[in-house]
């Protein structure tokens, strides 16, 4: 495992045997986390905390959340200055950045981020028209496969993960926060130049769905989402007011479709 995204410490563990507890002596690895600056065009745009992992993909997926791009020629260069934890974006000639769209600090966690459909990129988020029918059964066997996939977890804890599958195309990753993993997730099929797969696609997550999550998840197009978690009720008014299955809960073989039911067979 890369060792940038983990610190260990000396720790002592509480230890339970035989109706006694005892203070043990170890070592401990504890996930760690980095502010990310992205530059546009020369000018601090926001502020991450996340995983130093996948920088480049989490600006771009990030920016492509925000619509401020819409696909990677709309960036003329992005590079990594590891020293200042800063990616540096120049967009393309043509692109520019709304002046009111001042300087974000972003958390790891969902509850207080700034990610919302903005009124003035509002038709960038479109009802999804897939029409697609999807087996229930594989969803829950996906979602089984999936849940043995993070090896960051296993190993250290204190990450998330979403999976994207389509057909036999998929892309894996995890962070410290949920919505850092849609981002890398974006950020990984601009690169690549697989957009055009978001629209047939299943996303899974590990965590809660919140309103926030849900947005990127129109934003990209992908017409289901499976949560091992629970949905808030803003996430499902707006999977159903812009036509996205939703499932929570998912958890062997039972859960709960909160819309978009007629895509399931």
């Amino acid at each position: 495992m890369d060792e940038k995204i983990y610190n260990t410490f000396e720790v002592r563990e509480i230890v339970c045997e035989n109706d006694s507890l005892r203070l043990e002596d170890r070592k401990k690895n504890v996930i760690g986390e980095i502010s990310l600056k992205i530059y546009i065009n020369g000018t601090e745009y926001a502020s991450l905390l996340c995983l130093n992992q996948l920088t480049e993909e989490m600006a771009l997926g990030f920016l492509y959340g925000e619509g401020v791009i819409d696909k990677l020629s709309d960036v003329a260069s992005i590079s990594y200055n590891e020293r200042l934890f800063a990616v540096m974006i120049n967009l393309a000639s043509g692109r520019s950045v709304e002046r009111c769209e001042s300087l974000r600090s972003v958390t790891s966690g969902c509850g207080k981020c700034f990610t919302y459909i903005n009124p003035l990129k509002h038709e960038k988020f479109q009802p999804l028209k897939n029409r697609d029918r999807y087996s229930t059964r594989a969803i829950l066997e996906n979602m089984k496969g999936f849940e043995r996939r993070s090896v960051i977890y296993r190993e250290v804890g204190g990450v998330h993960s979403v999976l994207f599958q389509q057909g036999d195309f998929s892309l894996f990753n995890e962070d410290i926060g949920r919505h850092n993993c849609f981002d890398k997730i974006a950020g990984m099929l601009l690169k690549e130049n697989s957009m055009h797969l978001l629209g047939r696609g299943i996303l899974f997550v590990s965590g809660r769905v919140s309103s926030e999550i849900i947005t990127k998840v129109i934003r990209l197009g992908v017409p289901v989402l499976v949560s091992r978690a629970t949905p808030t009720a803003a996430a499902v008014s707006l999977a159903r007011e812009y036509n996205v299955t939703l499932l929570g809960y998912v958890r062997g073989c039972s859960g709960f479709v909160y819309s978009g039911g007629d895509r399931l067979e």
